[in-house]
C-alpha cells in the first residue's frame, strides 16, 4: 500500500477514535501534531531518510490512540486504574491504557502493512510517550538517550500545549473538568514531584501554566523544538501577567 493511502488510513481512524472528545484533545490536534512534527523532522535532517519521516509522521498521528487521558473522555473506552487507599476511600494514582486499546494501533500498522522494523519503531514511540512524557520526567526517570523520530514527535506535541493554541486547549480542557479559573487562595504548587503532581487536588486553570505548561520550553529535545518554544513561551508569560492585572482590576 501507498504511504498517501497509508496516512490517509490513519487519518480515518484518528477521526474516529477521537470523535466525541473536546477540543483539547480532538483529531484537530493530532493533525497539528503530525504537521509539526513533520516541520522539526525536516528542520532537523530526517528527511534524509525517508524511512523517519514516514515514522515520525505515523507515530505522531496515532500517538493519542491508547492514551489514558484522552481514553477517560471517550464513553466505552477503559483505562486500568493503580488505585491507593486512603482512609475509608480509594483513589486512582495513575492510569494506563487498556491493553485491548493499545493493540488498536499494531492491528491498524499490521493491517496496512507497515514493515516490522518501522512497525516496532512506530509502536515504540508511542509507548514512550506515556512512560518518558512530563510525569516521568518530574521525577527524573526519563531517558537521555532516545532516537531523533521520538525527540520530534513528543516536541511536536509539547508546542502544541504552549503558545496561543496551548492557551485555547488549558481553557478547553478545563471547562471541560469543571476547574475554575483563577482562585487567588490556591497556590500553584511548586517543585513538584511525580506524586504530587498525579494527586487530584483541587486546582485551578491557571494554576496549570505554572505547575506545567511553561515548564515546557526547558523540556524540548531538538535544536528546532526549542527554537519554537522560545516564542510560545514568551506569548504564555505575557498572557498570564495580562490574565493576573484583569482579574486584580489593575487594566
Amino acid at each position: 500500500m501507498e504511504m498517501m493511502d497509508i496516512v490517509g488510513k490513519a487519518e480515518k481512524l484518528v477521526e474516529a477514535a477521537m470523535k466525541g472528545n473536546d477540543a483539547s484533545h480532538d483529531a484537530a490536534h493530532v493533525f497539528r501534531v503530525r504537521d509539526m512534527a513533520v516541520s522539526l523532522a525536516l528542520e532537523e535532517g530526517l528527511s534524509s531518510c525517508s524511512d523517519s519521516m514516514e515514522i515520525v509522521e505515523l507515530a505522531a498521528l496515532l500517538h493519542d490512540i491508547g492514551n489514558p487521558l484522552v481514553n477517560s473522555q471517550q464513553l466505552g473506552r477503559l483505562q486500568i486504574c493503580e488505585f491507593e487507599a486512603r482512609g475509608n476511600a480509594l483513589y486512582c494514582i495513575a492510569s494506563h491504557p487498556d491493553p485491548s486499546e493499545e493493540k488498536i494501533v499494531e492491528n491498524f500498522l499490521k493491517e496496512v502493512g507497515i514493515e516490522e522494523s518501522k512497525k516496532i519503531k512506530i509502536l515504540s514511540i508511542i509507548k514512550a510517550m506515556v512512560l518518558q512524557g512530563f510525569k516521568e520526567e518530574l521525577g527524573g526517570v526519563a531517558c537521555d538517550k532516545y532516537p531523533p523520530e521520538f525527540g520530534v514527535v513528543q516536541d511536536a506535541d509539547r508546542l502544541d500545549a504552549i503558545g496561543a493554541i496551548g492557551i485555547a486547549r488549558c481553557f478547553t480542557f478545563g471547562g471541560s473538568t469543571k476547574r475554575v479559573l483563577h482562585d487567588p487562595a490556591i497556590k500553584p504548587r511548586s517543585d513538584l514531584s511525580k506524586e504530587q503532581y498525579m494527586k487530584k487536588e483541587e486546582q485551578t486553570t491557571v494554576n496549570h501554566f505554572h505547575e506545567k505548561l511553561l515548564k515546557l520550553k526547558d523540556l524540548m529535545k531538538t535544536k528546532a523544538g526549542r527554537r519554537r518554544a522560545e516564542k510560545r513561551h514568551k506569548f504564555m508569560e505575557e498572557f498570564v501577567k495580562e490574565f493576573y492585572d484583569e482579574w486584580d482590576g489593575r487594566v
